[in-house]
Parts: C-alpha cells; structure tokens; sequence
C-alpha cells in the first residue's frame, strides 16, 4: 500500500486533517532515521510501512467506536498500548484521536524512540519505561497489544490494568481462533474474531468482560 492509498482510506474510515497527515509523515521520516541505528520493524516490510504497519495499527480505531456506537456507550478516552515497540499501535492511535494514550515499553533504546517519535510528530503520550507487571495498575477504557505475548499470559500481566468494560483489541496472526480457544479454560468474556484489512491471514481479537474464571474446588470429605 502506497502512501496516497493509506491517506485515502485514513480519511474515509478515520476522517484526517492535512495536519494529522503532517503528523504522520513525521512520524515516518523519525521512524527511518532511527532504522539506522536500531531495527524498529523488519527490514522485508519497511517498503509497505504504511499499509503494514500505519494502517494495520489504524484499523483498530474505527473498532473502537463500533464497538462504543454498538453498545451506545461513551466515547472511550484512555488507551493502554502493551509492548509499544517502534510505536504500532500506540503512537499512531495517539496521531489519529483525541484519547490520553499510555505506550509501555521496556527495552531503554526503544523507550528513547518513542519518545523522539512523539515529540516529532508533535503527539502527546504517556510512555511508562517499565515491564507491565511492575506498574501500578490503573484501569484503562481500551487495552491493545501487538506481538507483546500469548494470550493468556497478556490476559493475566494485563488484568489488573482492566475493568468490567474495558475492551480488547488484540491484533493476532493467522492463529487468533487457536489462542482465543485455549484460553477458554481460564478465562472468560464477550470476545469474537474480526478480520485484519491488512493481511488476509491475520485477525483481530476483540473482546470485552474479560475476568478469570473460577475454579472448581473437590468438596472436602
């Protein structure tokens, strides 16, 4: 996908400005300086970053307010993005709306682009520079997750940072169905697949309500 074709289906899914636009060719332009000195995103997909990766990460957006419309629920207006990496979803997310956004990221040269890439594209976001499970936890509206963990360990590290509402967009391969299916035995929720608009092979996990479940216990004799 061409650089035109993603603006073109940013606009009629997302609806962009000409200074979003200016906002996300900065956001490119960062990315590549620092593919310099670090490798951000594999080097076979760099040609179609903006398919690949700018609306791969997009796409989770015009979920979000489905998802908020279906169940005429308000707006949502903080999004916790696990694993934030060289800033997909997160910072493109943080571009494209007007939600309070949290990157969580560990590893320090990639904290150092987030920041850069932020500031760049002149996109304000929280970026938590610690492994999730020693953040205090503090319950988001929408949780995203891209290549951070299996499901069910992302599930459990990710849990305390949810509550009853919170909903899930979860982008997964071609094995979304399998790792949705294993965890049913200990979680549960309102969860279904929809497909990626970028790879006909990949899937996107959507789910809300999501609370371990309880375990039966033998009856004492």
């Amino acid at each position: 996908m061409t650089r035109e074709e993603a603006l073109l289906w940013l606009d009629q899914h997302i609806g962009i400005s000409r200074e979003t636009v200016e906002k996300l060719d900065a956001f490119v332009a960062c990315l590549h300086a620092e593919m310099a000195h670090q490798n951000l995103i594999a080097r076979s997909t760099v040609d179609d970053l903006w398919g690949r990766h700018i609306i791969d990460s997009a796409q989770l957006l015009p979920l979000a307010r489905k998802e908020a419309a279906f169940n005429k629920k308000a707006s949502p207006k903080s999004w916790l993005d696990l694993g934030s990496g060289a800033g997909f979803p997160g910072i493109i997310i943080a571009i494209l709306s007007e939600m309070a956004v949290t990157l969580v990221e560990s590893r320090r040269k990639r904290v150092e682009f987030l920041e850069k890439a932020a500031e760049a594209a002149g996109t304000p976001v929280t970026i938590l520079g610690q492994r999730l499970e020693n953040i205090e936890p503090q319950a988001f509206d929408i949780i995203t997750a891209r290549a951070f963990a299996p499901l069910d360990k992302l599930w459990r590290l990710a849990f305390p940072f949810s509550q009853k509402e919170s909903l899930w967009l979860l982008p997964k391969g071609q094995n979304a169905r399998t790792e949705l299916e294993e965890t049913r035995k200990l979680w549960q929720g309102d969860t279904r697949i929809e497909g990626s608009v970028t790879d006909p092979q990949s899937a996107i996990i959507v789910a809300t309500h999501i609370h371990p479940k309880k375990q039966k216990t033998g009856k004492k004799t």
